[in-house]
């Protein structure tokens, strides 16, 4: 923090005298490619070493205990353990080394990882590691791509420790997901695109090049998360259409390149799979078609923002009220709303006092855009949300902090924008108070110091301009620290905590926050606590009251079944978010003669499934996809699979819409067992087994031996 503050004080004099125009050939930027026959200066002797120290806190920051979270997110740790195994799984996505069904989003997220187990071994440090590298590769983009379009070393440091300690970034760096990668790739297209309007401005530059490689970052991270990826786009083509040194038409012709670039990087994978024979594939996981097309526009396109999702286990309210001050709600204000506001602020002003620097213009569009676009595409969204997906914004955020608020600093002499400026930091202050408040037994006294020491800094900050140079440097540092702190402390909690499950949660639990079936979803559940956890405290699942089954997705303690009976021991068969945890015993029965068997059991839904083939490395058919309600197998499939005798176990209890969880032998939702609605394929299939084969209790755990079915 020292760093910034002294370079807040000597980056630029405070001036009233007007910007000269911007011109070109443009003004060299330290670290940037001179222009011919001028040299850039070099780097200040502190911007090295302070950046290497934020990247090494960085570092620190996500890989410090990071195997304490397990699998983390099951679903997606035993499709890597798939593709550890199996190229073809690999490519595919698939759930399990057999390739029976994919994940419910395209892969690229998962190479990664899976590559990391080829070489290291199947273990927590090889899934989260490569994501843990990822965040210390945004950070870096983040800093690297700021500095070079504002010229301001301490404005990229300032970018990108807000990104760093944003406590939703520090949750999705150290986990499983896909948004780790997606949001490195989208740093890296809005850096190429600025890259691209710098270049424009030269006289041997290579826009197009830049420019379609910012394309094909974007159809990259189609490949990673989908239709997310392009939330991005109309901040990018509007940044160059407007910015780049070059007629119309050649700007244009480059847009159009560079969709060609984004359609390649990300189609080649969709037209492969569309015309695979689908009888030589897995089955598409989030489908009803088994399309990829249709996984594309549908569960994972259009039906985000409709609610309209078949096969989704809710929607619309059910995933939280929509509107604009979603971002600031319970589920999600402590992740992401800590500098939101002075983000807006910020950026705005820099549009203003940054008028007559084109890059400065540049770079404020591609990341104000961003944020405008996201932002309400997550606040107004009635399908699938979840509080994490606004690591989205992140980015955005940090942006448009180091950058406003150097440009303000700038001109400081001003009154007005030292007012902005003491503006955006009471925002900030205001605003963690009210996050901080809502975790009300957790280091209570930190809300008023911050508040304080925030309120303060921004009433000196008005008067900025009558005060020494040295104590103005003092008030920006309490300023940054101010703003900084909420998040920070976030953030430490969030490393300092395990993680597992598919809804993960930053930060302490805080009152008044839900998630999708928190007020009571199908069949009873999922319920959650708060923050759209399950518990509240970052992935432990509540025992239900008495008559209400709590889904099996409990990770520690009782679960209770129907009508108040034990349920579900300990999260043994796992459900709809939480992988199963199978004891010594029923790891072994799966584990032996496996290699004579395609799959060593099988289970409705993918998280119930993942527990047991992350246990034994051996396939475990995960009946139904991800909510259990996809239709695959069919019951006709998994019948010929059993008389062929590929398919050794049958696990109930487990997760799926209308029923998951249930003791042994227990019933719950639609089908025996618990498994799953009636009418659906996986009921159908819970339906046959339990009717043709002998039920044995093993772990607590009801199993059905197929292997009888063979010689039926």
């Amino acid at each position: 923090m020292g760093d910034v503050k002294t370079t807040l004080a000597a980056d630029a004099a405070p001036s009233t005298a007007p910007v000269p125009p911007d011109t070109t050939p443009p003004r060299p930027v330290a670290g940037s490619s001179p222009d011919p026959g001028t040299a850039a200066p070099g780097p200040a002797r502190w911007e090295r070493p302070a950046l290497l120290a934020l990247l090494a806190g960085t570092a620190l920051l996500y890989l410090w205990g990071l195997g304490e979270s397990g699998w983390a997110n099951s679903f997606y740790s035993a499709a890597v353990q798939a593709g550890a195994e199996s190229w073809k799984a690999f490519f595919f996505g698939s759930s399990d080394a057999a390739s029976s069904i994919t994940v419910d989003k395209t892969p690229l997220a998962l190479w990664p990882m899976a590559l990391s187990v080829r070489l290291f071994g199947l273990s927590s440090w090889s899934i989260l590691v490569p994501q843990a590298l990822f965040g210390v590769a945004s950070v870096w983009l983040l800093a690297r791509t700021v500095r070079r379009t504002t010229g301001s070393a301490a404005a990229g440091l300032l970018a990108g420790a807000v990104l760093a300690l944003t406590p939703v970034a520090v949750l999705m760096f150290r986990f499983n997901n896909p948004d780790a990668l997606l949001t490195l790739l989208l740093i890296g297209s809005a850096a190429a695109t600025l890259r691209a309007v710098e270049e424009s401005r030269r006289p041997l530059g290579r826009p197009l090049r830049w420019v379609s490689l910012g394309g094909a970052l974007v159809g990259l991270a189609f490949l990673t998360k989908m239709l997310q990826a392009f939330l991005v786009l109309p901040a990018l083509a509007v940044a160059y259409l407007l910015f780049a040194a070059l007629p119309w038409r050649t700007r244009i012709g480059h847009l159009l390149a560079a969709f060609g670039s984004m359609v390649l990087a990300g189609g080649w994978w969709i037209a492969i799979v569309e015309l695979w024979p689908a009888a030589s594939r897995p089955f598409i996981g989030g489908s009803q078609t088994n399309s990829i097309l249709e996984l594309t526009l549908g569960y994972n396109g259009l039906g985000r923002l409709t609610g309209d999702e078949v096969g989704s286990v809710g929607g619309g309210n059910g995933w939280g009220e929509t509107g604009l001050t979603r971002l600031f709600d319970a589920d999600s204000g402590g992740q992401i709303a800590w500098l939101l506001p002075a983000a807006l602020l910020l950026g705005a002003a820099a549009l203003w006092w940054g008028r007559r620097e084109r890059a400065v213009l540049a770079a404020v569009t591609v990341w104000l855009g961003w944020l405008l676009v996201t932002g309400l595409t997550f606040s107004l969204m009635a399908g699938i949300y979840h509080a994490y997906y606004t690591v989205a914004l992140a980015p955005a955020i940090g942006a448009l902090v180091g950058i406003g608020g150097v440009v303000l600093w700038r001109h400081r002499r001003s009154l007005a924008a030292s007012g902005v400026l003491a503006l955006a930091v009471a925002a900030t202050a205001v605003t963690s108070f009210v996050l901080l408040d809502r975790a009300t037994d957790w280091h209570p006294w930190l809300k008023y110091a911050v508040a304080t020491v925030g309120l303060a800094a921004a009433l000196l900050l008005v008067g900025i301009r009558h005060l020494p140079a040295r104590v103005g440097a003092a008030v920006a540092g309490a300023a940054l620290l101010a703003s900084l702190a909420g998040p920070a402390a976030y953030s430490l909690s969030t490393a300092a905590t395990p993680h597992t499950g598919s809804i993960p949660s930053a930060g302490p639990a805080v009152a008044g926050g839900f998630g999708p079936g928190g007020r009571g979803g199908p069949g009873g559940g999922p319920g959650f606590g708060p923050r759209g956890q399950t518990d509240g405290t970052n992935g432990t699942a509540p025992a239900a009251p008495p008559g209400q089954a709590t889904g099996g997705q409990a990770t520690g303690g009782q679960a209770t079944g129907q009508n108040g009976q034990p349920g579900q021991a300990a999260g043994g068969a796992g459900g709809l978010l939480e992988g199963s945890t199978p004891g010594a015993e029923i790891t072994a029965l799966l584990e032996a003669d496996a290699d004579a068997y395609t799959w060593v059991a099988a289970a409705v839904g993918s998280n119930t499934a993942s527990g047991y083939q992350l246990a034994t490395e051996q396939p475990v058919m995960a009946v139904g996809g991800f909510n259990g309600s996809d239709p695959s197998p069919t019951l006709e499939q998994f019948q010929a699979w059993v008389a062929a005798g590929e398919i050794h176990y049958f696990i109930a209890g487990g997760g799926g819409p209308g029923g998951v969880g249930g003791g042994p032998g227990g019933t719950r939702g639609g089908g025996p067992a618990g498994m799953g609605q009636d009418g659906n394929t996986a009921s159908e299939i819970s339906t046959w087994v339990a009717e043709s084969f002998t039920a044995q209790t093993v772990d607590g755990i009801t199993v059905y031996d197929l292997s009888a079915g063979a010689a039926s």
